[in-house]
């Protein structure tokens, strides 16, 4: 069964389509964890596996925004990011599958040793590129004129709408069975890094649905006009509101019953920026766990868990983290195309 919340609420799921893209369940594993107060056990959701084509947790909101996009009869989807935005590559990806264009508008970001095989990547899948920046009324204008008599769907940011929440919600359904067959123990924390909130707040409120009692930290790596606890609170009262229209049977009530607890202490600066304990966590996850993160999303939730499990007082307790970052290597180097046509004379720095 890869499709939980269907399971569970068929009602919802004849209201609520998808697209397939995933390949679900994704895996589970019990990992040994050495700290400095000794050896503790950690599991690991591998959500890093979710697709062939491109992992990562965009994977389950693409299911529900471009079946929404295609139901919309778009013959286009456009969509928000930085410059190395794995969200934006996700869904440039994912939308060409399905034969739908893809206009990618992306900010500037600092340099990561990844933003040049996202461009290129972007390039070969043909992404219309649109740098966006200046002030509030000028990045208005190029929204403007980019969308301006296209038969196009706009999905947001990160795929943060309640829709692309869903896809949590069924990925925490997902979890809550893996627990239930003993693949995995019922956690007390799980980790997860908190871009646009989006999968956080899936999360939290899928193991409300499920009623287990696991408190799910969602450690923020974006600015706080981005994320921030009452925007977080909204976006899940939002969801719940829209599920319990759809199925009746869904609680509206669900957002009062997550266990959610919102982490600002491992920013490390700024979007994109890293620090020495950042670092520090993706090396100790490639080396102790097997797992090859980044500093940008989940070095910093990786970070919070190892901050937290090597205190005595949480000797006892067990710990989950949820891997959003994808492991699918992509088919393209990161040298500097010859051919920069069509590639925005902004991008260029990425490749000095």
């Amino acid at each position: 069964m890869s499709d939980h919340l269907a399971a569970a609420f068929p009602r919802l799921a004849s209201n609520l389509p998808k697209i397939v893209l995933a390949d679900l369940p994704t895996p589970v594993a019990k990992l040994p964890l050495a700290t400095t107060f000794g050896d503790r056990q950690i599991s690991i959701k591998y959500d890093n596996q979710t697709g062939r084509l491109y992992g990562g947790n965009k994977v389950r909101k693409l299911e529900y925004l471009l079946q929404r996009a295609s139901d919309k009869n778009a013959k286009r989807v456009a969509t928000f990011g930085t410059v190395a935005s794995n969200h934006a590559l996700a869904t440039s990806i994912y939308a060409k599958s399905i034969g739908l264009d893809c206009t990618c508008l992306l900010f500037h970001q600092c340099r990561t040793p990844n933003a040049p095989s996202v461009l290129n990547m972007h390039l070969q899948n043909e992404t219309e590129l649109v740098p966006v920046g200046g002030s509030r009324k000028e990045q208005v204008r190029t929204m403007r004129r980019c969308f301006r008599d296209r038969d196009i769907w706009v999905i947001p940011a990160g795929g943060s709408s309640w829709l692309g929440v869903v896809g949590f919600v069924n990925g925490a359904l997902e979890l809550a069975d893996q627990i239930a067959s003993g693949e995995v123990c019922v956690p007390d924390r799980l980790y997860v890094a908190n871009g646009t909130m989006g999968t956080a707040a899936g999360i939290a409120l899928g193991l409300a649905l499920a009623e287990l009692p696991i408190e799910v930290h969602a450690v923020r790596v974006t600015h706080e006009f981005v994320a921030s606890p009452p925007a977080m609170r909204r976006l899940m009262v939002k969801t719940a509101t829209m599920l319990n229209r759809l199925d009746a049977s869904i609680p509206a009530d669900l957002a009062d019953r997550t266990r959610l607890c919102f982490r600002d202490g491992f920013f490390a600066g700024g979007y994109a920026h890293t620090n020495e304990e950042t670092v520090s966590a993706v090396d100790t996850a490639h080396e102790q766990l097997g797992l090859t993160l980044e500093t940008t999303y989940t070095g910093k939730a990786m970070a919070a868990l190892l901050h937290d499990i090597a205190r005595p007082e949480f000797a006892q307790r067990s710990m989950l983290f949820w891997n959003t970052y994808s492991s699918r290597p992509l088919p393209v180097g990161s040298e500097r195309p010859n051919d920069v046509s069509r590639l925005p004379d902004e991008f260029l720095r990425y490749y000095d």
